[in-house]
């Protein structure tokens, strides 16, 4: 399984994109481990996981993803976050 890379800019403070991707991901089921620089997470889909890590530098989120369903795309993983983190 390929690793995926993607960074999502947003508005506001870091707390703020804190809490909307810990909200994301605990909304789906998900574990959720860090604070406001880093850390990382993993959320169930279908009875497969999706795990990963995060870093915010400036207004970006850099999230990787380290393991998902081969079925899934990286895309359709960073266009269900960008969605959740607008």
């Amino acid at each position: 399984m390929s690793e995926c890379n993607f960074k999502v800019s947003f508005k506001g403070s870091p707390e703020d994109i804190y809490n909307k991707t810990k909200s994301a991901v605990e909304t789906q089921g998900g574990n959720f481990e860090g604070d406001l620089s880093g850390g990382k997470f993993s959320v169930s889909v279908l009875s497969n996981s999706i795990a990963g890590s995060y870093l915010v530098e400036g207004n970006e989120l850099q999230v990787t993803i380290n393991s998902k369903p081969i079925f899934l795309p990286c895309n359709a993983i960073q266009s269900f976050l960008t969605s959740k983190l607008s």
